[in-house]
């Protein structure tokens, strides 16, 4: 090869332009963050009033009408919602009304309903109307597993222990709620404790004996309790 061949060719850099030029020109500081006021119920339904219907099951019409004044009193007095009991259809409407104010009154009260036809006491279900942070959540046993017969029967039986102990220390343990209805499992409580007690029993329909559930459970919640 020749020397001329070997040689390097210089090659000029292109100019960049600085950042602090790049965020002059497009102006990003001159923009500022707009403050909207709150936004009221009315104003937010347009002048509409919204509808909620929570279809009640046979089982629960006795309840349902013993309890009527303690549900009544907190939505309408608190919530300032409008409530009735449809005869015709057996469901609970709720409704908006004009001296409605709180946006979210409407759900908080659907869910307050929900839970106390699901089973929950009065008590437990108005936890969803004062606080913020707490959910219902629902499953099935057979959802976790398929079973049939004897094995579903021994797989709830597990869950709710010797006359409910289990499942009352699991609500102990988590801080929840739990109602058993047939195959159905419903948690009340925060996102967190809920996971807890979901995995506790799940755990228990699939086999696993109560000590060990209790133990873990156990660890869980003192972890849980030094990380806050």
């Amino acid at each position: 090869m020749s020397g001329e061949e070997n040689e390097f060719k210089t090659v000029k850099a292109k100019k960049r332009k600085s950042t602090d030029k790049l965020m002059d020109s497009m102006d990003i500081g001159a923009a500022k963050r707009p403050n909207f006021p709150p936004l009221s119920a009315e104003k937010s339904a347009s002048g509409q009033k919204n509808l909620r219907r929570i279809p009640v099951p046979a089982n629960r019409y006795t309840p349902l009408k013993e309890n009527w004044m303690k549900l009544y009193t907190p939505i309408v007095e608190h919530l300032k919602l409008q409530v009735r009991f449809n005869l015709k259809t057996r469901n609970v409407e709720i409704q908006t009304c004009k001296e409605t104010v709180e946006i979210s009154a409407l759900q908080k009260a659907a869910d307050f309903i929900k839970a106390f036809v699901l089973g929950f006491s009065v008590d437990d279900a108005l936890a969803l109307v004062r606080l913020d942070d707490l959910f219902l959540e629902s499953f099935k046993v057979t959802d976790v597993k398929r079973l049939k017969g004897d094995h579903l029967s021994r797989a709830i039986g597990r869950v709710a222990g010797s006359g409910g102990r289990t499942k009352f220390t699991i609500e102990n343990v988590t801080k929840t709620r739990i109602v058993l209805a047939d195959i159905n499992v419903h948690i009340l409580g925060s996102y967190q404790n809920i996971r807890l007690a979901r995995n506790a029993i799940c755990n228990l329909i699939l086999g696993s004996p109560p000590s060990k559930v209790y133990g873990n459970m156990r660890a869980v919640a003192s972890r849980t309790v030094e990380q806050l």
